[in-house]
């Protein structure tokens, strides 16, 4: 559908972008699902809406107590390096 294109700006800047190889009703019929999509998104509840956008993961250990206090991060960095999944991000990187 795309294929890169390069363009340099007045400055002679190099940029890499993708052209839309669409027809115009392929864009056209693209622009009404658009519009359908948002129309009906428009109809819903603030509240609904916010329900939508936030998505609950359920994190193993973190989860599992309703809070945890640490007298120093040290001592909360220990924790999570011996007590969290390392797919989580909170182990040291280097």
């Amino acid at each position: 559908m795309s294929s890169p294109v390069k363009t340099l700006d007045f400055y002679g800047n190099l940029y890499l972008h993708m052209t839309d190889k669409r027809t115009s009703s392929e864009t056209e019929q693209t622009t009404q699902e658009w519009i359908r999509d948002f129309e009906a998104a428009a109809k819903r509840s603030l509240e609904q809406r916010l329900n939508y956008a936030f998505i609950h993961t359920y994190k193993p250990v973190m989860d599992d107590e309703p809070f945890r206090s640490f007298d120093t991060m040290a001592s909360y960095r220990r924790w999570c390096e011996e007590h969290l999944p390392r797919w989580l991000g909170y182990g040291r990187t280097f």
